[in-house]
Parts: structure tokens; C-alpha cells; sequence
């Protein structure tokens, strides 16, 4: 029995993944509705045409292809590297920095398409169905929601599996190799099968853009990054558009072992899990950001900035992009980029990267004031006033336990 015949059309976010491959036949059968597929290429690199061509087979009406990598990597990704946000310290948001620019998508066709109603195939445990609904709800809160795995007879990805084999859907897993998958330009992300027994040490055969560390080449690689105000411009000299320049430096990661971690990540929802997220151009960019960062911003700046990074780090993996707070956050960080242009040198080896260079025309680095040697700015004689004052609440706090103070004020 259908569960009613909504007015319009249905805005479809759709892969060709298995959750997304299995929806459309599910709302044919569900709906009375026309069904429209929105595929958004954050450079996820499939073959567009055959998604296309998938979709329409399997009941689609039309299907978009919108290619948004330029903007992914301008609007997003580089407001990533200048916060350097990482969400619990490791995870560099491959997956929560796609949502909010897909989103925006999505409404944006459903107005082309006179359409109130955007279906997503988010599971009902995970992060993304509030990003992508708070997304859309900050764009047009009169859209409706239709979220198949919070309200189908399907429980698992086995039984989606069985679902497609019924209805002659060729899907991207098996129930062997059974991992989510989300890839983009920034990340490739593993989810489920073996990895949910936290004991299972993870099957490198798995990864996607990374060599595995053992089977790296055995000569290390050195680049060099030039960045403007925050924003990386060159990657050995050579000057690259946004999305040439991240998938350069994945190139060049990915060969060398670097970006893959191994996480348990404590959700929104709630629960904690598992995942294996290959990162290696955000990887080398935060690296060399943060060393820059290290010489041309002041002391307190760059400790504040620490906490501000952790803060947008948890504002965008908690799907709030469209918030004044969001606003906020990048207009601190904007304000702390003003210098920090200049170029450093990166190491590769196996899995591992060492700075091997930094330099700026805006460092507040001087060897002359930091070396053992004389100074005309700096005078050793100076310290004893400084530590004397410095030290004054620690004295104070020691003579007090000591008996050593008397208080008037209290008759003591």
C-alpha cells in the first residue's frame, strides 16, 4: 500500500551507493511521486555518466549532475586548513565539510524544480542526516524531509543488499566486502563490517588514495607549499587552481603513506564509533599550516586560536555550517591569516612528515633575540625582575602555608 501520493516531486541526494541505489525503487513503490536524482560531485571520482544512467534505470524521472569541486575546495576546504580544524584531535571532517555545500544544492533544484520535498539515504544512527536537514531547514525550513532508513522495513546493510538483489539493482558492496564508503576530494572514509569489533586491527587492502606505509617507496620526498593569507597558492613553486592543488598533494601523500588514522569518534547522536579516514592532502596542508602559523602569529593569538580551531572543528562535524556562530568562528580566524603567508618544506616518508623548512617575511622569529648571544633588544639581567614578579603569588601562597602571613583585616 503506497503512503500517500505527496504533491510534486521528490528531490533525491543520490550516489549510486547502496543506501541511495535501493531509494528510488522504494519510493516508486511508496509514493506517488515523481522522482528527481541530484548527484553533487565533491570529487568522489565516479563515472557520472553511468550514475546518470543508473539512476534513470532505476525510476528516476531526471537526474542532475552538478559539479561543485571548485567551490568545495574554495569555500570549505580552505576554511578548514586556515581554522585547522580537527573534530577530537585526528578527524579532519572529510565527510561534515561536504554537507553544507550539498545542501545548498539540493534546495537550490528543488526551487528550480518547484519541489518541497528532499529524501536523503542517511542512516538513522549517523551524523549526516542532521547535518544535511539542518542545512536544508537554514536554507528553506518549508522543505519536507523523507529519510527511508528512519521509517523502511530494512535494518542492515545486508538486508539493503538483499533488497537491490531483488529488484536487479547492481550495487558498489557485497555482503563480503561490506564497508560505507564516502569519498571526496578531501577524504576517503570506512565504515561497518570488520571495524565494528574494535579488537580487529584494520585490513589495509581497504584504502583507496593511500599506499600503505610498509609498501611506500623507500625514498623520502620533499615539497614545498606557498601559502597567502592562510590559503595554499604553490606546491614546488608551481602555482595550482584549488582542486589541481588538492589532488596534487593527495598524489604525493597517498604515495608516501601519509593521512590514513584509525578512530573512535564520539557521534552526535550519541554513540561512539569506528572509522578509517584516508586524508593526505589535509593531512601535509595542516601540517604546513600550522608551522606557519607557529612563526608568524604572537603567543596569545596562537594559543587562542587552539581553542577556536577545537570549537569550529565541533560547530561543523555538528552539522551547524548555517549558524551566526559558524559566521562568527570564521571571522576570528580570517582576522589571525592577515600574515600568515610563506612558504615551508615537508618530509615524506612512510607515514610520516617532518618539517623541514619554514619561512616568512612575517616572522616574529628572530635568531639574533633567540640565540644564546647578545642582544640589544633583550638583556639577561632583565629575567631576575621578571621572574621575581612572576613568581610573586607562588611565594606569597608558600609563606601563607608556612605561617609566615599574618591577617590584620580577620584578627587572625
Amino acid at each position: 500500500m503506497k503512503r500517500g501520493n505527496l504533491d510534486g516531486k521528490i528531490i533525491l541526494a543520490y550516489s549510486g551507493g547502496l543506501d541511495t541505489s535501493i531509494i528510488i525503487p522504494w519510493l516508486k513503490e511508496n509514493y506517488n511521486s515523481e522522482i528527481v536524482a541530484v548527484c553533487i560531485d565533491v570529487g568522489q571520482g565516479d563515472d557520472m555518466e553511468k550514475v546518470k544512467e543508473k539512476a534513470l534505470k532505476s525510476g528516476a524521472s531526471k537526474v542532475y549532475i552538478e559539479d561543485v569541486k571548485k567551490d568545495f575546495v574554495s569555500e570549505y576546504l580552505f576554511k578548514a586548513v586556515k581554522a585547522r580544524a580537527l573534530y577530537e584531535g585526528k578527524y579532519l571532517l572529510g565527510t561534515s565539510f561536504a554537507r553544507p555545500i550539498m545542501a545548498v544544492k539540493l534546495v537550490e533544484i528543488a526551487h528550480m524544480e518547484g519541489a518541497d520535498i528532499i529524501c536523503h539515504g542517511c542512516t538513522g544512527k549517523g551524523n549526516d542526516q542532521v547535518r544535511f536537514e539542518l542545512g536544508i531547514a537554514a536554507l528553506d525550513p518549508k522543505i519536507k524531509i523523507i529519510a527511508p532508513w528512519r521509517i523502511w522495513n530494512i535494518k542492515s546493510r545486508e538486508d539493503a543488499i538483499d533488497y537491490a538483489n531483488s529488484k536487479g539493482i547492481e550495487v558498489p558492496v557485497t555482503k563480503q566486502k561490506i564497508y560505507s564508503v564516502d569519498k571526496n576530494l578531501w577524504h576517503t572514509s570506512h565504515e561497518g563490517g570488520d571495524l565494528e569489533d574494535l579488537w580487529n586491527e584494520h585490513n589495509d587492502d581497504m584504502y583507496d588514495t593511500v599506499t600503505p606505509p610498509e609498501r611506500a617507496k623507500d625514498s623520502p620526498t620533499y615539497i614545498e607549499i606557498d601559502f597567502e593569507k592562510g590559503i595554499p597558492k604553490k606546491v614546488d613553486g608551481k602555482e595550482l587552481e584549488p582542486v589541481e592543488l588538492i589532488e596534487t598533494l593527495n598524489r604525493i601523500g597517498g604515495e608516501n603513506g601519509i593521512g590514513v588514522i584509525d578512530i573512535v569518534e564520539n557521534r552526535l547522536v550519541g554513540m561512539k564509533s569506528r572509522g578509517v579516514y584516508e586524508t593526505p592532502a589535509g593531512t601535509i596542508l595542516y601540517e604546513a599550516h600550522r608551522s606557519l602559523e607557529a612563526i608568524t602569529l604572537d603567543k596569545e593569538t596562537f594559543h587562542y586560536k587552539e581553542l577556536i580551531s577545537h570549537k569550529y572543528a565541533e560547530v561543523v562535524y555538528n552539522g551547524l555550517w548555517f549558524t551566526k556562530l559558524r559566521e562568527a568562528l570564521d571571522a576570528f580566524i580570517e582576522a589571525t591569516q592577515e600574515n600568515v603567508s610563506g612558504k615551508v618544506k615537508l618530509k615524506l616518508y612512510k607515514g610520516n612528515i617532518k618539517v623541514a623548512g619554514v619561512n616568512s617575511k612575517y616572522a616574529l622569529y628572530d635568531k639574533n633575540i633567540s640565540s644564546f648571544g647578545f642582544s640589544e633588544i633583550y638583556s639577561h639581567k632583565d629575567a631576575e625582575g621578571f621572574i621575581n614578579l612572576f613568581g610573586l603569588p607562588i611565594k606569597i601562597n608558600s609563606l601563607m602555608k608556612a605561617g609566615m602571613i599574618e591577617n590584620e583585616t580577620l584578627g587572625w
